[in-house]
């Protein structure tokens, strides 16, 4: 795998004053994965966005983990819900469209 879509851990947990063994919990509970290249973890760049999201949860605001589980499972809902609610708006036009 090539290693330029892939940001390191330590890096990562250097440059957010954060610690290691968080991320670590994330990918424990399956909210995040880390590669492991040569020994040393490393996270896929489209994941940054959602381990800031994680991050801001449980640092800024004081949300535990189980927490921070239930909101990403709800919210994950909620956009399942919203690309089924256009997938079906797009089926009634055509019906609308032909009376």
């Amino acid at each position: 795998m090539e290693t330029e879509y892939l940001i390191s851990v330590d890096e990562f947990c250097a440059n957010h004053n954060i610690e290691i063994s968080f991320v670590s919990l994330l990918q424990q509970s399956g909210l995040i994965e880390i590669t492991t290249v040569e020994e040393e973890g490393f996270i896929e760049v489209d994941q940054l966005k959602q381990l800031e999201k994680f991050m801001r949860l449980y640092y800024d605001l004081d949300i535990n983990l189980e927490g921070i589980e239930t909101i990403n499972y709800l919210l994950q809902r909620i956009d399942s819900m919203q690309h089924e609610i256009v997938s079906l708006k797009n089926k009634l036009r055509i019906y609308e469209t032909e009376f």
